[in-house]
């Protein structure tokens, strides 16, 4: 199973991580992560995207982990438009026989995302907003990918 989705309401990791491994004698490792919205200067994030392209590159993405690593199955989950501080922002879970497959898979999901996945993010702070640029180090951790 392979399950990419983009959208406006929250999800709940909990319910998320069980449906993935539900019912399956298969898996022996789910490894997963939720990225939220964190505070400190930051009051609110906007995360806009074109609907359509945005979900095929996670696909693309989500493919690309399930070809490298023996992937029981993978759920990636993002949401767009305005959040608080503290709301979750994006989940990916990842299901394997064995831990390995499964930290990897997840770290490799989110490397990507962080730059390929087509978000604009605007960050809203006491002094207004502006949008978040690349960073170096992001294009770093997914460069490393490569290399293997």
């Amino acid at each position: 199973m392979i399950e990419v989705r983009v959208q406006r309401e929250d999800f709940d990791p909990g319910a998320e991580i069980e449906r993935l491994h539900a019912g399956r004698d298969d898996v022996g490792a789910v490894a997963s992560f939720v990225g939220l919205v964190r505070g400190g200067a930051i009051a609110a994030m906007t995360l806009e995207h074109y609907p359509g392209m945005t979900e095929r590159q996670l696909r693309r993405v989500a493919d690309a982990a399930a070809a490298r690593w023996p992937l029981e199955g993978l759920i990636v989950v993002h949401r767009f438009g305005r959040l608080a501080v503290g709301e979750r922002i994006v989940l990916v879970a990842v299901a394997a026989s064995h831990r390995a497959a499964a930290f990897e898979a997840c770290a490799f999901l989110m490397d990507w995302l962080k730059t390929q996945a087509p978000f604009w993010k605007r960050e809203e702070t006491r002094d207004g907003s502006r949008w978040v640029e690349a960073k170096a180090a992001d294009d770093a951790a997914a460069a490393r990918w490569l290399e293997e």
